[in-house]
C-alpha cells in the first residue's frame, strides 16, 4: 500500500516533506502556488533543490502536485483560458524543476455553454501544454469530479473523449477521486456499484491509466453532486466500501493520496492509521 496526504500548512516548500515523513507518508501531494491566487513569484531554486534533497532523503515517492483552483482549461472567457494555459505551464514547469511525477487537474467548468464545447476547449488547452512542455517528465492527471454546476468529468466517458483528442498520451493518465465519484452517481457502497465503475473506466481509458486514487469518504447522498470529503468510514461510502476500494486488486497498487477533512492536528494521522489498518485486513 503506497499511502499519502495532501500536505498544507509549511512555510517553505520543502518543509511539506517534513510533515509528510513525520505522518510515515511514502507518497504526497501539495500545492506549488496558493490555489487561491494568481502565482506572483517563480520557485526558488535554493528551495527545489533543498525539496529533492528532503525527497531523497525520506524516500518519498511519487510526489503529486495539484494545480490551482483558478485554473480553467474549459471556460469560454477567453482571457481566463489564455491565463489558465500559462498557469498551467507554470506549474508544470515548477513540477519539473522539483521532480515530482504529476499534475492533479480537475477538468474545469464549460460555465454553461456546453460539454462539448467545454471537452473541446480542454483538448485543445492541453495538446498546447503538452506540446509546449515536450521536453518535460512531468504527467498530467485528469481527475474525475462530483459533477457540481458546469463542472467536466463527472463520468468517465469525458475522460475517453478527452484521452481520444489528445496527440501525445504518453504523459496522461487518471485520478480517481472516490468522494466525488459516489457524489456524482457510482455507488462505491457497494461492491457492484465499484465493479460497474471501473467496467465504464477500463471501456471509456482504461484501467492502466490510473496512476493515483484520493482515498476519500463522501459527505452527502449517492448521486447530489455536492463536491464534500468526510473522515475514512464516517462518510456515506462507509467502513466497508472503503474497505473494498483499498484492497481491489485493480486499486491496492496504486498511490493513494488522503484529501480528507483536516479538523485538528491529529485528523491526517488518524485517517491515515485507518486506512492502513484495512489495508491489513
Amino acid at each position: 500500500m503506497i499511502l499519502g496526504v495532501h500536505v498544507s500548512g509549511a512555510k517553505e516548500i520543502y518543509e511539506t516533506l517534513d510533515i509528510a515523513h513525520k505522518l510515515k507518508c511514502q507518497t504526497m501531494q501539495l500545492f506549488v502556488r496558493n490555489p487561491q491566487q494568481w502565482k506572483v513569484c517563480p520557485l526558488d531554486p535554493k528551495d527545489a533543490a533543498e525539496f529533492k534533497l528532503r525527497r531523497k532523503k525520506f524516500k518519498i515517492d511519487p510526489v503529486f502536485i495539484h494545480i490551482s483552483y483558478l485554473i480553467n482549461l474549459a471556460s469560454p472567457n477567453s482571457r481566463l483560458y489564455r491565463w489558465s494555459i500559462r498557469a498551467y505551464i507554470e506549474d508544470m514547469q515548477d513540477a519539473q524543476r522539483l521532480e515530482a511525477d504529476y499534475i492533479v487537474t480537475h477538468m474545469g467548468s464549460h460555465k454553461k455553454t456546453s460539454e462539448e464545447a467545454g471537452i473541446k476547449r480542454l483538448v485543445a488547452a492541453l495538446n498546447k501544454i503538452l506540446d509546449e512542455t515536450a521536453d518535460s517528465k512531468v504527467g498530467i492527471l485528469l481527475e474525475n469530479t462530483s459533477g457540481s454546476g458546469s463542472w467536466l468529468g463527472y463520468k468517465f466517458e469525458h475522460q475517453g473523449k478527452i484521452f481520444s483528442g489528445i496527440k501525445e498520451k504518453s504523459r496522461l493518465g487518471l485520478c480517481l477521486d472516490t468522494a466525488h465519484a459516489y457524489l456524482a452517481g457510482y455507488d462505491l457502497s457497494t461492491r457492484e456499484g465499484l465493479d460497474k465503475m471501473l467496467d465504464e473506466i477500463d471501456a471509456q481509458v482504461g484501467l492502466k491509466f490510473i496512476k493515483l486514487i484520493h482515498l476519500n469518504d463522501a459527505y452527502g447522498s449517492l448521486a447530489s453532486h455536492h463536491d464534500q470529503h468526510d473522515h475514512i468510514g464516517k462518510g456515506s461510502i462507509g467502513l466497508e466500501g472503503m474497505k473494498r476500494i483499498i484492497n481491489h486488486p485493480e486499486l491496492k497498487n496504486i498511490p493513494m493520496i488522503l484529501e480528507t477533512p483536516k479538523d485538528n492536528e491529529k485528523s491526517d494521522s488518524l485517517n491515515l492509521a485507518l486506512a492502513r489498518k484495512l489495508g491489513k485486513n
